[in-house]
């Protein structure tokens, strides 16, 4: 079993919304075939604790355009790492060195990566400015 298209199209949306935050190292793994409880983990990063939770409020932000809520939310009041759970997408966004301590794409390197397709967005926005 593989991430549903839904999945994968509220990760590129999250994880687009983390660009436009200026989020370091976004990563998508398909979880599904790991763990029944999620499809997809979106992981970011920032160098600060400020920076972190601007980018939670622009994936929040983003998805509740969308009338997506998360189910649960984790870690705010710290900076240091959210958990955004949006059940079948559980955005992790940490700082820099947190992230490297965790280092979460480790744990989970057995799992697929998904296309986030933020090449594409980077150089739209780049050519119009």
């Amino acid at each position: 079993m593989t991430a549903s298209d839904t999945s994968i199209t509220i990760a590129r949306d999250a994880a687009k919304a983390a660009a436009d935050k200026l989020a370091h190292d976004i990563v998508a793994l398909d979880v599904s075939e790991r763990l029944a409880l999620a499809d997809v983990f979106l992981i970011a990063s920032a160098p600060s604790e400020r920076q972190v939770n601007a980018i939670v409020d622009g994936i929040e932000e983003e998805l509740a355009k969308q009338d997506l809520r998360p189910v649960r939310r984790e870690g705010r009041s710290g900076g240091r790492w959210v958990l955004l759970d949006y059940s079948d997408i559980v955005i992790h966004v940490q700082h820099e060195e947190d992230r490297v301590f965790y280092a979460l794409e480790r744990l989970w390197k057995d799992c697929p990566v998904v296309d986030l397709q933020l090449e594409d967005a980077t150089a739209a926005t780049s050519e119009s400015e």
